[in-house]
C-alpha cells in the first residue's frame, strides 16, 4: 500500500505540474517561442545600452575619473547575464523540436515546463536590468596620491624656515605665499622640504602639484606639468593653450588644492595658466619661490618669507657634513683651513656642497693651503661674483682641460634642460672633446667618466629624460659656467647664448666672425634670411623653434661648422641645396621635423658621422651608403623609413655604422636583418609597425645592443626569443641569455599574442607600456615562466627594475602574473579599461606607489 501511495502522489504532482505548465498563469510551453524571441530582442537591446554605456564610461575615465561602483556592479550582472541567456540560447532548437500540436504541447512536458519558465524568468531579469541601466552620473573623482613626494639632501637650518611657511600656509587668511632668496641659497628645498610635509602632516587639500617654472616662461610647459598631475589621459596634449586652462580651471575649480611653482624669473599670469584665484572661500593656496623680492610684490604674495644664507656655525656645520670625517683628521691644521674655506663660501649651501665635494677627496695638507690660496686671491665687489668665484673653485678643480670643456658645454642648453647623457656624449664626440671609441653596443666609455665625474663633483645633476638616464645643471652653476667661459675663455673659444628669450629672428647683435659655439635654442625664430660670415663657428643649436624654411645663402660661410642641431622645428619640411657648403659637418640632428627626402646638397657632407632623422616624414635613405662613407649614428626610428632589402644593401656599405634605430613591418625582413650581424648588432631602438606573422623571432645576440622596442598595431600570434647564431653558437652557454641594454618596451595595438612571458628576457627594463592588445590574457604565462626560470635560474623572478607600468584597454587581461609580484622598483603604475582584471592584482603596487 506504502508503494501505491506514493506512486498515486508523484502522479498527482506530475500532472499538476504540467497542467500549470499548459493552463495556468505562466502557461510556459505554449508561450515559450514568443518568450524565446522577446528574449532575444532583450538582450540585444541590453548589450547595445551596454556598449554606448562603455563608450561614455571611457571618455570619463580617460578625464582621470573613476567609474562608480552601481555602474561597475550593473555592468557586471550584466556580464553574468549575458552568459546565462547564451546557455539558454544555445539549446533553443533542441527545445523548439520537442514541441507539438501547435506548440501548445510537449513530447517532454516537464524538461519543456521547466526550459519555459527559466526562459520567462531571464527575460524578467533582462527587462529589470534595461529598466535599471539609465545613469546620470556615470564615474567620479580618481582617488589617488594628492602629493608626489620629493626627494632632498640633509639640510642644515631649514626646519625653522619650514616651520615658518608652514604656519604661513595654514592660515586661513594667507592665500599667496612668496619665498625668495638668491640663487643656490635652498628656495627648492625649502619648497621641496614643505611638499613632502604635506604626506606627513594632516590637512585638508584634496592635491597639491609642483611647477618647474624657471627663466624660459612657458605657459604650455606650466599647463602640462599640471594636467599631468590632474588628468591620466594625455589627450590634453595636443590641445590649445586656451583649452587645456579651461580643463585646468575645471578641475581645479571643484578642489581644495595648493601650487607649489618653483624658480620664477617674473610675473606668472594665473589666469592664462588656467588657476584659479585662492580666496578664502576656496581655502586653496599658491606658493612659489624667485630670487626677487620684486616679483612677490607682482604676484601681490600676502605673505613674504626672505631665505637668508647659514650663519657661520651652519655653514661650517653643512660644510664638515659634505667633506666627511676623514680628510679633516689627517692633519692638525686641515680643520682650521677648513673653517676658512667654508667661510668663502659665504654661508650659501649650494657652494658649500659643490666646494665641500671637491675637498672631499683631499687629505694632504698641502692642497688645504692651497685651496684657501686660491679661495682668498679674488675679491670682487658684487656678491654675485663673489659667490661664481666660490663656484669656479670647483670648476678650476677639473684636472682635464678636455673635461672643463664638457662641462661649459651644458650651459649651451636652456635652463633646467634635460640632457640625455648618450645625446650629450654625441655631442662631445663630434666637437672634438672626446674620442669615438664605442664599444660593442655603441657606448662610449669616456664619455659617460666625465659625467659620472662631474655629477660626483656637484657640477651636474642627474635625471631621467623619457626613461632614459639623463643630467641637467643647478642654474646657478649653469650661470657659473657662461660667467667663466665669458670672463676667462679663450678668445678663439667664445659662446653667444640665447635661449628661451622669446626671439622671433635671429639677433642683430650677434658678432659672427669672432663666435665659437652659438645656442638659439627654444625660441619663436620662423627664418633665417641673411648671410653671416662665420669663419670660427663650429657648433650652432637652432633647436626648438619655429623655422619653416632656411635660406641657400644662410650656409654660405660657415666653413668650420661641425655641429648643427635644428631638431624640433616641426615645419621645416627641406633643406636648402646650398647645405652642401658645410664641409666639416659631423653631426647633424633633423629629429621632429617635415624633412621627406635627403636633399641633394645633404648627400655631399662626407665628413658627417651623425645624422639624426627620428620622428620624421623621411621615406628612402637610398644612396645614403655611398654618399656618407663615415656614417657612425644613423637614427630613424619613427620616421617613415621601413628598412627593407635595399635599406639593408644601404646599411651593409657603412663600413663604420656604431648605432642604427629603424622600423619595420616586415617579419621576414626582421630575420633577415638579424641575419647580418654587422648591421643587427648596432640596433638601439627598434619600431615594429602594421607586421602580421604567425611567429616573430628576435634574436638576443644579434640584437644585443636593443635598448628601446615599440610594436604597434600588429598581428602577432607568438613572439620568439632566440640566443645563438651560426657565427656564434657557444657565445652565452655560460652566461643567461638576456637584452641586457633593453629599459623601454612600448606595445600597442598587438593582437594574436595572448602572452608576453618574452618580456623575462628583459631583466633590466624600466618602462613597460601595453595599450589596446585585446587578445592580451596574461603578461606573464605560468607554464612558459616555469620553463623559462627552470633553465635560466635568474630569470625567476620578473620585473625587479621595472619603475613605470601602465596597462590600459586590454579586455582579456586576467592576470599579470601567476605569483604575486614585488615590483621593488615601481615609480608609476596606470592601470585602466582592463575589465577581467582584478584589483587585487595590482592593489599593492597601487598602495606603495600612493605611499611614496
Amino acid at each position: 500500500m506504502g508503494g501505491c501511495v506514493a506512486l498515486n502522489f508523484s502522479c498527482d504532482q506530475a500532472v499538476k505540474q504540467t497542467c500549470s505548465c499548459l493552463f495556468g498563469n505562466g502557461n510556459y510551453i505554449h508561450m515559450m517561442k514568443a518568450n524565446l524571441k522577446a528574449l532575444e530582442t532583450a538582450m540585444q537591446k541590453l548589450e547595445e545600452r551596454r556598449d554606448d554605456l562603455l563608450i561614455r564610461v571611457s571618455i570619463e575615465e580617460d578625464k582621470g575619473l573613476e567609474r562608480l561602483a552601481q555602474v561597475e556592479g550593473w555592468l557586471s550582472r550584466v556580464a553574468s547575464i549575458d552568459s546565462q541567456v547564451s546557455d539558454l540560447l544555445k539549446v533553443k532548437p533542441t527545445e523548439i523540436k520537442k514541441l507539438c500540436i501547435f506548440g501548445y504541447f510537449s513530447k517532454k512536458c516537464i524538461s519543456s515546463c521547466k526550459y519555459g519558465k527559466d526562459v520567462w524568468k531571464k527575460l524578467e531579469e533582462v527587462k529589470e536590468l534595461l529598466s535599471e541601466g539609465v545613469f546620470e552620473e556615470l564615474a567620479g573623482k580618481r582617488p589617488g596620491p594628492k602629493v608626489g613626494k620629493k626627494h632632498i639632501q640633509t639640510t642644515i637650518g631649514l626646519d625653522s624656515m619650514v616651520g615658518k611657511a608652514w604656519n604661513s600656509i595654514m592660515k586661513p587668511e594667507r592665500r599667496t605665499l612668496g619665498i625668495y632668496g638668491m640663487g643656490g641659497v635652498g628656495k627648492t628645498t625649502l619648497l621641496a622640504s614643505i611638499n613632502n610635509k604635506f604626506i606627513e602632516e594632516v590637512n585638508e587639500f584634496n592635491v597639491v602639484i609642483w611647477v618647474v617654472v624657471s627663466k624660459d616662461l612657458k605657459y604650455d610647459g606650466i599647463q602640462n606639468q599640471i594636467l599631468g598631475r590632474l588628468r591620466v589621459d594625455r589627450e590634453w596634449e595636443n590641445e590649445t593653450e586656451e583649452d587645456k586652462a579651461f580643463s585646468i580651471d575645471k578641475i581645479l575649480g571643484k578642489k581644495k588644492f595648493i601650487v607649489l611653482l618653483d624658480d620664477m624669473w617674473s610675473e606668472v599670469d594665473l589666469d592664462k595658466i588656467g588657476i584659479p584665484r585662492p580666496t578664502k572661500e576656496n581655502g586653496s593656496k599658491i606658493v612659489f619661490t624667485t630670487r626677487s623680492k620684486e616679483v612677490c610684490r607682482y604676484m601681490k604674495a600676502d605673505d613674504e618669507l626672505k631665505i637668508n644664507c647659514l650663519s657661520r656655525n651652519e655653514a661650517w656645520e653643512l660644510f664638515q657634513n659634505v667633506v666627511g670625517e676623514y680628510p679633516l683628521k689627517q692633519h692638525p691644521d686641515i680643520p682650521t683651513l677648513a673653517k676658512k674655506i667654508s667661510e668663502k663660501c659665504y654661508g650659501l649651501p649650494l657652494a658649500l656642497n659643490v666646494i665641500g665635494k671637491a675637498m672631499s677627496c683631499k687629505d694632504d695638507v698641502h692642497e688645504w693651503r692651497h685651496a684657501t690660496d686660491v679661495l682668498s686671491s679674488h675679491e670682487f665687489p658684487g656678491m654675485e661674483e663673489k659667490i661664481l668665484s666660490i663656484l669656479k673653485f670647483s670648476y678650476d678643480g677639473l684636472e682635464d682641460e678636455k673635461v672643463k670643456s664638457c662641462f661649459l658645454y651644458c650651459s649651451l642648453f636652456p635652463e633646467d634642460y634635460e640632457i640625455k647623457k648618450e645625446e650629450l656624449i654625441e655631442y662631445w664626440i663630434n666637437e672634438g672633446f672626446i674620442n669615438g671609441k664605442r664599444d660593442e653596443d655603441g657606448s662610449n666609455n669616456q664619455g659617460h667618466v666625465i659625467i659620472g665625474l662631474l655629477v660626483r663633483a656637484h657640477l651636474l645633476m642627474e635625471c631621467e629624460k623619457e626613461f632614459t638616464p639623463a643630467v641637467k645643471m643647478h642654474d646657478v652653476l649653469r650661470e657659473m659656467a657662461l660667467w667663466v667661459e665669458s670672463t676667462f675663455g679663450k678668445e678663439e673659444e667664445k659662446h653667444c647664448v640665447k635661449t628661451g628669450v622669446k626671439l622671433s629672428l635671429i639677433p642683430k647683435d650677434i658678432n659672427w666672425s669672432v663666435l665659437r659655439r652659438i645656442s638659439l635654442m627654444s625660441n619663436r625664430i620662423v627664418q633665417t634670411s641673411y648671410c653671416p660670415q662665420c669663419p670660427n663657428l663650429s657648433t650652432l643649436f637652432l633647436g626648438d623653434n619655429k623655422l619653416e624654411g632656411i635660406s641657400g645663402e644662410f650656409f654660405q660661410f660657415m666653413p668650420a661648422l661641425v655641429v648643427l642641431d635644428l631638431s624640433h622645428n616641426r615645419d621645416l619640411s627641406e633643406l636648402p641645396k646650398e647645405i652642401c657648403r658645410l664641409t666639416s659637418l659631423k653631426y647633424l640632428n633633423l629629429s621632429y621635423t617635415c624633412i621627406s627626402s635627403l636633399s641633394v646638397g645633404l648627400k655631399e657632407l662626407r665628413k658627417l658621422i651623425s645624422l639624426d632623422l627620428e620622428f620624421t616624414r623621411l621615406e628612402s635613405i637610398d644612396g645614403i651608403g655611398t654618399s656618407l662613407p663615415n656614417l657612425q649614428v644613423l637614427k630613424l626610428f619613427h620616421s617613415s623609413v621601413l628598412i627593407d632589402a635595399s635599406s639593408v644593401e644601404e646599411l651593409q656599405v657603412l663600413e663604420h655604422l656604431k648605432i642604427l634605430t629603424g622600423n619595420v613591418i616586415d617579419a621576414l625582413m626582421l630575420e633577415s636583418i638579424q641575419r647580418v650581424e654587422r648591421v643587427a648588432s648596432c640596433v638601439q631602438r627598434l619600431w615594429i609597425i602594421n607586421m602580421s606573422a604567425e611567429v616573430v623571432t628576435l634574436n638576443m645576440v644579434a640584437l644585443g645592443g636593443l635598448r628601446k622596442l615599440d610594436i604597434e598595431l600588429s598581428e602577432i600570434l607568438e613572439i620568439k626569443i632566440e640566443w645563438k647564431t651560426k657565427e656564434k653558437e657557444d657565445l652565452l652557454c655560460n652566461n643567461s641569455p638576456c637584452f641586457k641594454h633593453l629599459s623601454s618596451i612600448d606595445i600597442f595595438g598587438l593582437d594574436g599574442s595572448k602572452e608576453l612571458t618574452w618580456l623575462l628576457f628583459a631583466p633590466n627594463l624600466k618602462h613597460l607600456e601595453v595599450k589596446s592588445s585585446e587578445s592580451l590574457e596574461e603578461i606573464i604565462n605560468k607554464e612558459k615562466g616555469t620553463h623559462i626560470s627552470n633553465v635560466h635560474p635568474d630569470m625567476m623572478v620578473p620585473f625587479q627594475k621595472l619603475e613605470s607600468l601602465t596597462l590600459r584597454g586590454l579586455d582579456e587581461l586576467k592576470r599579470i602574473c601567476s605569483n604575486p609580484l614585488t615590483l621593488p622598483s615601481l615609480k608609476k603604475i596606470v592601470v585602466e579599461h582592463c575589465r577581467k582584471l582584478p584589483n587585487a592584482a595590482t592593489e599593492s603596487f597601487r598602495e606603495r606607489h600612493e605611499q611614496e
